[in-house]
């Protein structure tokens, strides 16, 4: 995510410099065979291209607010996963404390079962960034888990999922042993509920992408307007001045490009790019959230690195 305030205009110019070479060799070029081979016949009339620009307008804005709205769905169920691990494991901590008054209650067991339990909900939102980023798992996510839980899950293929019912099956066995009692198992479940309904909101999202019309079109009739929009500029100036149709082109078409060049990198908000939802600072604050609650030392805290938040 980016939280600098200004651009650098050199990166800006790296994400549109294709297209834009493409419009400053076109705008040059029309120019020349306009002014030096006098092709008078060039200069067309600006009114069905600036009723074209001024659909395209429309077209891109509805496409960029449809790619906004995906990112902005992504960043909701991303703050609901943080809210639902605090609830979940204030629930873990204080229902395993709660039956300290019990004849069969350990507390080294008691102790044990919240550090695992709490542990595995701080693996389940790193293994599930790492699922959505198509990233390799880090060791210190490993670290997380025992060995013979680690082994368990590198076995499998979906692992947040499948770490979800080693959860459940601890809340269980906490149940049956007597760590927990009564109703605990109901109210932790109805969370590992939400932690299931917000992975399946955030798979839809990665595998779902916006429209591919939305995406070709848009491409299509940006591109079509800066190949056309030299041509209707050189009527409006005299001889002298038309080589102004250069800057002109480059400048107008620019701002459709970077409209359009914006609209595809919020679509996806899961590719670890710079656009994308910042996924492990959301993991980091998770992870710093849930560790204090347990008592235990913090990991630093990730700060933005050159105005960028991952």
């Amino acid at each position: 995510m980016i939280v600098k305030r200004n651009f650098n205009p050199l990166k800006v110019w790296k994400y549109i410099q294709r297209p834009m070479w493409v419009v400053i060799l076109w705008s040059t070029a029309a120019w020349s065979v306009y002014h030096f081979l006098e092709v008078e016949f060039l200069a067309i009339s600006f009114i069905p291209i600036g009723v074209l620009g001024s659909a395209l307008a429309i077209f891109v804005a509805f496409r960029n607010n449809s790619s906004y709205g995906r990112w902005w769905e992504a960043r909701q169920v991303w703050g609901n996963i943080q809210s639902s691990s605090r609830v979940l494991t204030r629930l873990i901590i204080t229902f395993a404390d709660s039956h300290s008054h019990r004849e069969n209650y350990i507390k080294d067991r008691s102790e044990k079962f919240k550090q695992k339990l709490i542990y595995q909900l701080i693996g389940w939102v790193h293994l599930l960034r790492l699922k959505l980023r198509g990233q390799q798992i880090e060791s210190e996510v490993w670290e997380l888990f025992s060995t013979e839980d680690a082994n368990e899950l590198k076995s499998v293929q979906n692992k947040p999922t499948y770490l979800q019912r080693m959860m459940g099956k601890n809340i269980y066995e906490a149940m049956a042993n007597g760590t927990l009692g009564g109703f605990d198992s109901f109210q932790m479940e109805g969370q590992l509920l939400a932690l299931s309904n917000y992975q399946a909101a955030c798979e839809r999202i990665k595998e779902t992408p916006l429209p591919r019309q939305y995406d070709f079109f848009t491409r299509l009739f940006v591109y079509l307007f800066s190949l056309l929009l030299p041509f209707g500029l050189l009527g409006f100036f005299q001889a002298e001045l038309s080589w102004v149709i250069i800057p002109l082109s480059i400048l107008v078409s620019g701002v459709f490009i970077i409209m359009e060049r914006t609209g595809a990198a919020n679509e996806d908000p899961f590719e670890n790019l710079v656009t994308d939802v910042p996924l492990t600072s959301i993991c980091n604050s998770i992870e710093r959230d849930l560790k204090e609650m347990l008592g235990e030392p913090l990991p630093d805290k990730l700060q933005p690195e050159k105005g960028y938040l991952y």
